[in-house]
């Protein structure tokens, strides 16, 4: 039994024991070698003995023999010569089959049988999962529903019931969940369903009855069209053998047609099923057959990609019947499959084209949807008969589980059994038995009556962590519900939890199949922007209500780069030389079309990005790099800032690039608090782009002050500050991160522009590929950095300082690790003035010094060492009190360097007094003040007022306890307040 725990292979062997193949033993650096012996000047051809020869003396790794296979396998016409794109497509396909075979024969590791609390009485009916709030639900017969977290722990109960009937003659049949339109369908024996609203205001509250049914429906499933929502189908098994369905025409609109005479919007809707078969209700039509004669209609599915009905019952004759509509207002034509015995239940693989059915002569059969004379596959090793089959669609995988309660996993392609496992569930004799596998966190749940049991399988070894199953385009921090909000490429919203990074809610399909290419939250905090590649915005709440959907696009597909969020307009860029604007005014209907921005056309290229800083300023950065400054309350432009074309910045290789690439601006941020820096001269704008570099301006002057590569050859690069303007954090295309410290960078000019890199504080690379978006949060007083990557990760760091975790990572963070607390001196003008003032005195042009020989740190990833500042006396009363925490990743030379900055400014009352207890050493301890005079209370200076004859008495009761008047005063105070 622990073997099978582990998930060890029962004696069925998938392929021979074998020497890997040469193919799967190169490196990328053997693979690059072999492309250069193809593209040379010019693609070549190679034959057999050239091309063993030059491959085994250039790479020097396998023997002469298995390039000479590997030459066979490539020329499969047998033409006797080899090319760079045979090679490659013959690599491709032989490692990508391989790859499957090996994911497919894979074998899960389970961890122990886990028992949920009992929370049922009766038998289960149903287990379900609810992606928009990661919980899962169970209903039992006897209407309990159990709400169940993420982690599986009870939430609550709630009562499910109806009025037709008498409790006590009421049982549940089945659930259903209509995650588009986020409701539950529950069947009862009175022969009617029901339809419950999750975001209404009491949880789980009827809106809808459908009733008039023929007889009690048993089975339910629910289908909605992913390229379009409001399509939909609910369709339903009864115990009289008829499968009936409700195809929805605008579910998301409304499902059923609501009467004229408008009940209360909390006034349950009574549908009856004759309305709906006679077209009373234009929103939806119905469909039904009755091809398994008077047999109970086990289990029911819709094939969206077959557009047909599936169903099973427990009879030999017409055991699975396959129904379509081949025109509207036609009866559904019907194809049958016969199974001895009959089968309990079935599932099906769109992308294997399979149906899997649980026999209950003990066999498990794959049928091809068009052959009905015989199955293509017959799955035999269970000894009784099979209640459930679940395909597992990632692994191509097949899991059965039968009466006697062994659990099998088969592996579809060669129709084995690679895993058996028994012995470790209930020992109960009779029970009705259920199982759901969610595969996305792969856990198995399994019913035994009344019993809800888990099995999770363990983390597979080596598997990358990742957050999103598409690449990540856009992450926010909300501060009001202290979550992280993350998109990706394949429309779906996910919010984490910051404390832990787990997740919370999910949305899927805001576009539908359109890429959310950025986001953006309102002031308010509570209404979510999503940027679609349809050309669309909507505008959500965190309930997953869409309140208005923007026409940016104007009807067309386009490429939205950013949404900024104004007090009275919401600017959208992206794909046009002109802003577009919608103003707030018009957000009172759902469809909102764009305004005309005053200002015209003001960049001869494409708007990338914008940034706003109160009261009026907004600049925007076109492709070409030119950023125009503008007025947003007249928006009119104007002036406009232009980097020097005759010149450029040369690469590591020494080379000069391209400049249209070069001064493409990406992201474009204001510095905090630097106002009156601009007036001086000094910068108070930063953009970045093509070629890794970063440029800081002067707004007022409409100059460039400094220029840097901070990524080398890396392409095009996007950046991020901090809100108090300390740090400055970029991110390249190959998933490399820095922080930079730009506190004192850049507050006065120098004599043209400044070419000095600020100082690098940290260098880490916590993506595998390109880092799509960066943001910095601070939260519980901590400053933090979050990152989305092309890698389907979002990562979250201390910053400066460790990393934290990846979202959705299977165990949960703590964040009281290393990292740097907030400063408790904020950047003001006031500061920054007075640091320009010092700097203008002293002659400095240049932010800061090079520092004597061995003070310093050396970089994360293995670069050039970076050398700490001297002890500055101008700018050391800031930095002292903001010191990195012990635990930071940038190093114990690091933390020394901070140490030995010490304030000039103030006395240093330390010398004075010495002290070695333990952890108050470092404290600074200085005189008390002196404490004046204290006022006697009144009761003191006139006791014959307050204790009268007692006071002569000769046992005189105890005095209560002084009190100033001062504190007096204080307490009468509170007491109002």
């Amino acid at each position: 039994m622990e073997n099978l725990l582990r998930g060890d292979r029962i004696p069925h062997r998938l392929e021979t024991m074998e020497a890997e193949r040469l193919e799967c033993r190169l490196s990328m650096k053997d693979f690059v070698k072999m492309q250069d012996l193809f593209l040379q000047d010019e693609p070549v051809s190679m034959g057999r003995e050239e091309f063993v020869e030059k491959a085994f003396s250039l790479i020097g790794r396998g023997s002469r023999e298995e390039y000479g296979q590997l030459f066979d396998n490539v020329d499969v016409t047998r033409e006797g010569l080899v090319d760079w794109e045979k090679l490659t497509t013959f690599l491709l396909l032989e490692l990508s089959e391989k790859d499957e075979h090996a994911r497919a024969a894979a074998v899960t590791r389970w961890r122990p049988l886990h028992v949920l609390p009992a929370v049922h009485r009766e038998p289960v009916q149903r287990v379900a999962y609810l992606r928009s709030s990661n919980r899962y639900l169970s209903i039992s017969k006897e209407g309990m529903l159990g709400v169940w977290t993420d982690e599986l722990t009870l939430l609550k109960t709630h009562r499910v019931t109806t009025d037709s009937v008498k409790l006590k003659d009421l049982w549940v049949t089945g659930m259903v969940v209509l995650s588009n339109v986020h409701k539950i369908a529950v069947s009862f024996t009175s022969k009617e369903i029901c339809f419950y609203d999750l975001l209404s205001k009491q949880e789980f509250s009827c809106q809808y009855k459908l009733q008039g049914l023929r007889h009690t429906p048993i089975s339910l499933d629910y289908w909605f069209n992913p390229q379009n929502a409001d399509e939909a189908v609910l369709s339903f098994g009864d115990v009289g053998g008829q499968l009936s369905a409700i195809c929805f025409r605008t579910a998301q609109i409304s499902l059923f047609e609501r009467p004229s005479a408008g009940p209360d919007q909390d006034t349950v809707i009574i549908i009856r099923w004759a309305e709906l078969a006679q077209g009373h209700h234009k929103c939806c039509y119905t469909v039904q057959h009755q091809a398994h004669g008077q047999d109970w209609v086990r289990r029911v599915r819709f094939l969206g990609n077959l557009e047909a009905f599936m169903s099973c019952s427990r009879s030999s004759e017409n055991t699975m019947v396959l129904a379509w509509r081949e025109k509207e207002a036609t009866p559904l034509r019907t194809t049958s499959f016969h199974i001895h015995k009959g089968s309990n239940d079935l599932d099906y693989h769109a992308g294997l084209n399979l149906i899997a059915t649980a026999g209950i002569d003990s066999k498990v059969c794959l049928w091809n949807p068009y052959v009905i004379s015989k199955p293509v596959g017959v799955l035999v090793g269970h000894m009784t008969s099979v209640v459930a089959v679940q395909f597992v669609l990632g692994k191509k995988q097949l899991i059965s589980f039968s009466k006697d309660k062994v659990l099998r996993v088969w592996e579809v392609h060669h129709q084995l059994c690679i895993q058996r496992v028994a012995g470790i569930f209930p020992k109960t004799q009779e029970c009705q038995m259920l199982l759901f596998f969610q595969e996305e966190r792969g856990r198995l749940l399994l019913t035994f009556n009344s019993t809800v049991a888990i099995l999770e399988a363990s983390q597979e070894v080596g598997k990358r962590v990742t957050s999103h199953e598409q690449a990540v385009t856009c992450v926010l921090y909300n501060p009001l519900f202290k979550q992280v909000i993350s998109s990706d490429a394949g429309s779906t919203v996910i919010c984490w939890l910051m404390d832990t990074g787990q997740k919370v809610k999910q949305f899927t399909q805001c576009h539908g199949n359109a890429e959310i290419s950025t986001m953006a939250l309102d002031a308010s905090q509570t209404r979510l922007f999503t940027a679609g590649t349809d050309g669309s915005v909507k505008v959500w709440d965190f309930n997953g209500h869409c309140h208005n959907k923007l026409n940016a696009g104007r009807d067309q597909s386009v490429e939205i780069s950013q949404i900024l969020v104004l007090k009275r307009t919401v600017l959208v860029l992206g794909w046009e030389r002109m802003i577009t604007v919608f103003r707030l005014n018009t957000f009172s209907q759902y469809f909102v079309q764009p305004s005309e921005w005053k200002g015209g056309v003001q960049h001869r290229d494409d708007v990338l990005c914008a940034a706003f800083q109160p009261p009026q300023t907004l600049v925007t950065g076109s492709y070409d790099g030119e950023i125009t400054v503008w007025n947003n309350s007249t928006e009119n432009a104007l002036r406009k800032l232009h980097p020097d074309g005759q010149r450029g910045l040369k690469s590591s290789s020494g080379q000069y690039s391209d400049p249209e690439c070069s001064y493409a601006v990406t992201r474009l941020f204001f510095l905090e608090g630097r106002k009156s820096v601009a007036n001086t001269g000094g910068a108070d704008l930063v953009s970045c782009g093509g070629s890794g570099r970063v440029r800081f301006w002067n707004t007022t002057r409409s100059c460039l002050v400094a220029e840097f590569v901070a990524h080398s050859d890396s392409g095009s690069i996007i950046m991020t500050v901090e809100s108090s303007g300390r740090y400055l954090v970029t991110a390249d295309m190959d998933g490399g991160v820095k922080v930079w410290d730009i506190q004192d960078y850049c507050l006065s000019p120098g004599e043209g522009v400044i070419y000095q890199t600020p100082e690098l504080l940290a260098s880490v690379h916590p993506h595998l590929d390109c880092v799509t978006h960066l943001e910095t949060c601070v939260h519980g007083e901590q400053l933090f950095l979050l990152s989305a990557s092309a890698d389907c990760s979002v990562a979250l760091s201390y910053l400066p300082g460790a990393a934290v975790g990846v979202f959705g990572q299977e165990v949960h963070w703590r964040l009281d690790g290393p990292g740097e607390p907030l400063p408790n001196v904020s950047t003001t003008e006031e500061n920054l003035s007075s640091k320009v003032d010092r700097r203008e005195e002293a002659g400095s042009a240049t932010p800061r010094k090079e520092p004597p020989q061995g003070q310093g740190y050396q970089n994360a990833d293995g670069g050039p060492e970076v050398k700490a500042t001297d002890s500055n006396p101008d700018w050391t009363e800031q930095t002292t009190q903001a010191s990195p925490r012990t635990g930071s990743i940038l190093g114990k030379r690091y933390q020394e360097r901070w140490r030995l900055r010490k304030s000039d400014s103030k006395p240093n009352l330390s010398k004075d007094i010495q002290s070695c207890v333990g952890t108050f050493s470092c404290l600074r301890m200085e005189e008390l003040d002196a404490v004046g005079d204290l006022s006697k209370p009144d009761f003191m200076t006139n006791p014959h007022q307050y204790f009268g004859q007692k006071w002569d008495g000769s046992l005189p009761a105890p005095l209560p306890l002084p009190v100033n008047v001062e504190s007096k005063t204080t307490h009468r105070c509170c007491g109002r307040s």
